[in-house]
């Protein structure tokens, strides 16, 4: 296996193989949990853990289809718990099939349900509630890229080999291994050949990677995550629900910045070029109200300010557009978990008059962060002729936003 995109962000820009869809395999009765009914229906933070795991890949764009594998005595009540939790337009793109006796007779019953303009496929446990956006989207991209992906973590403790008596013959060498969860998954035709091997071979794997690899098929290792956990045991439900709990805190950022009005620079705010005949002083484009917006998204992270980012004796940021810079802070919030729940701007401007350009700000600032533009409030107020914005020195520009977990 090789490994790709550990600790890496995804901009906006990553190319998908798309259409995409998810297999979920919900048919195991999990026994360990020493529950009278299956872990998947079993609640974290009031909502059964199956509709949570469901919930978290209908968020995604890029996943068209979502197929739930769950056996046939629980596919009524599977259907009447999800029509509870989701809305309409998720249960539009929600699909079951029958699950089998093993997890890879489910998968291979859920690929046969798939349409075929479906180009990606993933697979992922059911019982894995907490997969955040951002290893989904590390997933997808991996697919695009190299065809076979594995989300996993590098196995940081001391491995031991033991005998049957319990008795240590070695320390294993950990540098090279990795611990596997889901999503795994490849190109759709991809995986189909390995399934179709697997059946006329009779191997059975321990999950996707093992099939595609047993088909020669080479899977590479993407990020997952620590919060990534499999529930298994009961308490496995306890660490979920702290992780929960701390997904739920919000969390508010400011930023500030100013720059100088000169002669010879273009005026940019917002990403949009203002017709005047002065412009901001700045190593980059100097687009206050970008600079601001960033160093609130920074500061909600705990993740300094734009200085840090992009020093100013940085040659490789001189005159960029401060738009490609917020692209970079948007990978950061997605490498975090992290999503912009809105945000509120004031520009502090004598002239020129910003009114008619605030609708296009607000539209470039939102597809970069993925939201709707509803979400970013932007303003511009005058200081009466006080102060440096009064006398026409220069532009301020202040932003809060309000930060949530994916």
């Amino acid at each position: 296996m090789g490994c790709s995109g550990h600790g890496n962000y995804l901009m906006k820009n990553t190319p998908f193989l798309i259409p995409a869809a998810v297999i979920i395999p919900a048919a195991g009765s999990g026994s360990r949990m020493g529950a009278d009914i299956p872990k998947q229906f079993l609640l974290l933070g009031g909502e059964p853990i199956l509709c949570r795991t469901v919930q978290q890949f209908l968020e995604v764009d890029e996943i068209s289809l979502v197929v739930v594998v769950v056996p046939p005595s629980l596919e009524q009540k599977t259907k009447q718990i999800l029509d509870l939790h989701l809305s309409p337009e998720f249960l539009a793109r929600l699909i079951f099939a029958q699950g089998g006796t093993t997890r890879q007779e489910s998968v291979r019953s859920g690929l046969a349900t798939l349409p075929p303009n479906i180009l990606t496929v993933l697979v992922h446990d059911g019982a894995r509630p907490l997969v955040d956006r951002a290893v989904i989207h590390r997933c997808l991209a991996g697919v695009a890229e190299h065809g076979a992906v594995i989300a996993a973590l590098p196995v940081n403790d001391t491995i031991k080999r033991v005998d049957s008596n319990g008795k240590i013959d070695e320390t294993v060498d950990r540098s090279a291994l990795w611990r596997a969860q889901t999503p795994q998954g490849a190109k759709r035709h991809l995986i189909e050949q390995a399934f179709v091997l697997a059946n006329k071979n009779n191997f059975i794997g321990t999950d996707e990677a093992s099939l595609l690899e047993h088909s020669g098929v080479s899977v590479t290792v993407v990020a997952g995550s620590e919060e990534n956990l499999k529930i298994t045991r009961p308490e496995d439900i306890i660490f979920a629900e702290k992780i929960l709990c701390r997904r739920d805190q919000l969390k508010i950022g400011h930023g500030y910045d100013a720059h100088r009005l000169v002669e010879g620079r273009n005026l940019v705010i917002g990403g949009v070029n203002i017709d005047y005949h002065l412009g901001l002083a700045g190593h980059s484009d100097a687009d206050v109200l970008t600079h601001a917006f960033m160093d609130a998204l920074l500061g909600a992270m705990g993740k300094g300010d734009i200085g840090g980012h992009f020093p100013d004796n940085d040659p490789t940021y001189k005159g960029i557009s401060s738009l490609k810079l917020l692209e970079h802070v948007v990978g950061i919030m997605k490498q975090e978990g992290t999503r912009l729940v809105n945000g509120d701007i004031t520009i502090v401007c004598q002239r020129p008059k910003l009114a008619p350009h605030i609708a296009s700000m607000r539209s470039n600032l939102a597809a970069i962060c993925e939201v709707s533009p509803e979400l970013i409030n932007i303003k511009a107020t005058t200081t009466e002729k006080m102060g440096f914005p009064g006398r026409e020195e220069g532009i301020a520009t202040h932003a809060v936003v309000l930060l949530g977990s994916n």
